[in-house]
């Protein structure tokens, strides 16, 4: 018998009884940048029984500061961050059940994923993504945790459908800034602190204790020793289009999905091809040596052009680093791909 949980276990709010659900639950986290690893981690040390991670970008140099699953092999080889982050998971817990998928966060790809999904967990960058989980958690019946970090600011919100405000309700009423990691910098405490929150919320969820979970938005500043919490029960809309009387779930539509789009924060555009395209590897690295020096791994091809760097993944979509402008990314794309 092993006494890997002995420790929580003896956390009486858990207990043995409070592990067995945790054995038995399923978390999926949206994004394994900064949040979503240091959530992944904490799942797997915690005794999950099964974890989905999913992200679209791979790890770079710059992530090494702050988003602890990854190493310089990752970085170096542009492993993707859900690979990346699986390998390093499995040899921490492997006792764990771990689905590791490189792909868009779209409506589509996430229902295929939600059957038995107990807690959603946000480790994304962007409000585009936030609003589908939205709209997902309240179609699906399934509570979700917003966390965002920029700088020495963080932010924190449990949402459980039925009983809380939803991100649409509460958008209007709490300042969200538009500043990202990109612009205005991170430093790792933050991440760490709105991690800590987002774990303890889901905790108490996976161990049936919804009546302890914290029912006010959360900001702080850790550099300026500031905290707030916001309280938001009065501001839930019968009008809400999410969690109202009369609900669409408008960021499911088809009309609402993106398919090209500037990165968060960074200089690069994504575009994304109205259906999957199997691309040949062999044919891409041939086509594209004629414009630039070409890597490549198994989940993706990079060429560095002169002032430009295409990334192709498996599943058709492609990044263009150095530039914003979705015009002229388009244009490099058919130029170079179509």
């Amino acid at each position: 018998m092993t006494d890997r949980y002995s420790r929580q276990q003896l956390f009486k709010q858990i207990g043995s009884k409070g592990q067995e659900k945790i054995g038995n639950k399923h978390v999926l986290i949206v994004g394994v940048g900064a949040l979503g690893s240091a959530g992944a981690e904490a799942f797997v040390r915690a005794g999950i029984g099964k974890l989905t991670i999913i992200d679209r970008d791979y790890v770079e140099w710059s992530n090494l500061q702050r988003q602890q699953l990854y190493n310089e092999n990752d970085a170096e080889g542009q492993i993707p961050k859900a690979i990346a982050a699986g390998k390093h998971l499995k040899q921490i817990n492997s006792e764990v059940e771990i689905k590791a998928l490189v792909m868009d966060a779209t409506p589509n790809n996430l229902e295929n994923l939600l059957s038995d999904v107990d807690v959603l967990i946000d480790g994304t960058d962007n409000f585009d993504i936030r609003f589908i989980l939205n709209d997902l958690s309240h179609k699906y019946n399934i509570p979700w945790i917003y966390g965002s970090c920029v700088g020495s600011y963080g932010a924190t919100y449990t949402v459980i459908p039925g009983r809380t405000p939803c991100l649409h309700c509460i958008l209007k009423k709490v300042p969200i800034g538009g500043a990202t990691c990109d612009t205005s910098g991170i430093i790792s405490s933050a991440v760490q602190i709105v991690s800590a929150y987002q774990i303890a919320e889901a905790l108490k969820i996976l161990v049936d204790d919804f009546a302890t979970l914290r029912k006010t938005f959360l900001t702080f500043d850790v550099w300026s020793n500031q905290h707030y919490t916001i309280k938001l029960e009065k501001i839930k809309k019968e009008s809400c289009p999410t969690c109202g009387t009369v609900r669409t779930y408008p960021y499911l539509s088809y009309e609402n999905q993106t398919k090209t789009e500037v990165l968060c924060g960074r200089n690069t555009v994504q575009i994304r091809p109205a259906r999957n395209i199997a691309y040949s590897f062999d044919q891409i690295e041939k086509q594209l040596k004629a414009h630039g020096k070409v890597t490549r791994n198994p989940y993706l091809v990079s060429c560095q052009l002169q002032n430009y760097r295409l990334v192709i993944f498996r599943d058709g979509r492609v990044f263009i680093h150095g530039t914003n402008n979705i015009q002229f990314a388009k244009s490099l794309y058919y130029r170079l791909l179509g």
